[in-house]
């Protein structure tokens, strides 16, 4: 009985890799040292990619913040106006009206400002 080797699946599993491991430098264009360093970037590229929304979302609010300080108020004050009044905006259009539509994010702070004074 002849042997069997699965030569074909298993250079393409190595290639895979190794394609993968472009770039790398040193001994990482080894088999086993591209695996380890693949394998290990995969694992900070799915990580990475949970902690980029957060990132973006401190990054959003941090704008607001800013935007809003200029206007007297804080960032707590103004999203509890914003639920007040029942706009619906979320953080990162919030941010983006601040920087590149200031007049229309100042006639929102306003509006948010006249409600809290009437409570």
């Amino acid at each position: 009985m002849s042997r069997v080797t699965n030569n074909v699946a298993s250079r393409k599993r190595r290639k895979k890799i190794l394609k993968h491991a472009k770039g790398y430098r040193g001994g990482r264009k080894l088999y086993r040292a591209a695996r380890e360093a693949v394998e290990k970037g995969w694992q900070y590229a799915y990580r990475d990619r949970r902690n980029r929304k957060r990132n973006f979302r401190r990054l959003w609010i941090i704008r607001i913040n800013a935007a809003v300080k200029e206007h007297g108020l804080n960032y707590s004050q103004f999203i509890f106006g914003l639920k007040k009044l029942k706009i619906d905006l979320n953080r990162k259009m919030l941010s983006e009206l601040a920087i590149n539509n200031p007049k229309t994010f100042e006639s929102i702070v306003k509006s948010v400002k006249k409600k809290l004074e009437k409570e």
